[in-house]
């Protein structure tokens, strides 16, 4: 029943890794840095990812957050487009709840006529930041409107993806270019082709949207994980077999660190821990640095909260990483895992994932252009 689509989502695992291996990066900004050399580490690593055999290299929308640069998904992707051949490109994701359908439309088009048949499209229903933030993005007062409107969004979106809204409709005819209409009229040559659309969710709503739709499903276990295994089994038990997939794909994001000294990976995960931390009780700023990390006075309950961050972790040397990648997988029955590595400085992020396709035999290596 599932046509091409089921095959661009799926991947082989390479090495010895028990599932296919992807990367999700939010450019992060740590203290000293500035975004323009946040966007550079980001350039460099999907260039790693692409040489060592990564699946996809995702980026994140996230707004008004000092240590988090990934505020433009389209904008960014196009920049890694240019700078890489074959690896996919995709949002991870982009908060439907933001925008107009059309725009995403228009912009995830714009993408596909860039890197063709790479792109996924990740939406996520929460706005992504703060309601404050969410309100000056939305220009609207009703905040819980967008996430409550989001399978009305997602319908409207999926039509101008198509270009397929019925005859009659107000927006049949308008059309998202670049796009299917392009091949459609008088001389058009372009393909039909469209991003990957995928749901991503931290709880079980969007696991049921994307069963009952049969959509891929990618789980925040990496912010969520006491949610992970019932939003998985949701996801699986809701599937329905549609044109894009005849079987459930459900792909969790997981923070993981290697180092060579597992110290020093304990040292590095410290800064995103702190960054969380400061997020959470409405103090958002650059990464901090492991130096600022480990001389910072921890109360009691902050103590507590870095301690359940860190047990989320997986983090330690690339073989202590491989067995608990490999123990999630079999933990959750995943069919992929996304890795992210939100830490201070672009050398522990990139020498990471380099350790970690190291210990899973993938292809190419550190010295390979």
């Amino acid at each position: 029943m599932a046509d091409v689509q089921d095959d661009i989502i799926r991947a082989k695992p390479l090495g010895t890794a028990p599932v296919p291996l992807s990367v999700l990066d939010l450019a992060t900004v740590g203290s000293g840095r500035t975004a323009r050399q946040a966007f550079g580490t980001t350039v460099e690593l999907a260039r790693l990812a692409e040489r060592r055999g990564f699946h996809r290299f995702w980026v994140a929308e996230h707004h008004s957050m000092p240590g988090v640069a990934s505020s433009s998904p389209a904008v960014l992707l196009a920049h890694l487009a240019a700078h890489t051949d074959r690896i996919r490109l995709g949002s991870g994701g982009v908060m439907l709840p933001n925008h107009a359908p059309l725009v995403i439309a228009e912009q995830f088009g714009t993408l596909e006529a860039l890197a063709p048949g790479r792109v996924d499209l990740g939406l996520g229903r929460a706005p992504g930041t703060d309601g404050a933030t969410a309100a000056a993005l939305r220009r609207q007062d009703r905040l819980a409107e967008g996430a409550d409107d989001f399978p009305e969004q997602l319908a409207e979106l999926t039509r101008f993806l198509d270009d397929d809204f019925p005859d009659g409709h107000p927006y049949a005819r308008i059309h998202a270019v670049p796009g299917p209409v392009q091949g459609r009229v008088p001389g058009g040559v372009q393909r039909a082709d469209r991003p990957s659309l995928w749901l991503l969710g931290s709880s079980g709503f969007s696991a049921r949207l994307a069963g009952l739709l049969g959509l891929p499903f990618s789980f925040a276990h990496h912010f969520s994980s006491a949610n992970t295994v019932p939003a998985l089994e949701l996801y699986r038990e809701s599937f329905r077999p549609s044109a894009v997939l005849d079987r459930p794909y459900a792909k969790i994001g997981v923070q993981a660190l290697a180092a060579d000294d597992p110290k020093e990976a304990r040292r590095q995960v410290l800064t995103g821990a702190l960054s969380m931390l400061r997020l959470r009780t409405g103090r958002p700023g650059l990464v901090p640095s492991p130096e600022e990390a480990e001389r910072y006075a921890y109360g009691l309950a902050e103590q507590e909260f870095v301690a359940d961050w860190l047990r989320n972790v997986v983090f330690g040397t690339a073989e202590q990483v491989r067995e608990g990648l490999d123990a999630l997988v079999k933990r959750t029955g995943v069919d992929e895992l996304m890795i992210t590595a939100n830490v201070h400085g672009p050398q522990a992020r990139l020498r990471s994932y380099e350790l970690i396709a190291d210990a899973y035999g993938l292809p190419g290596s550190a010295q390979g252009a």
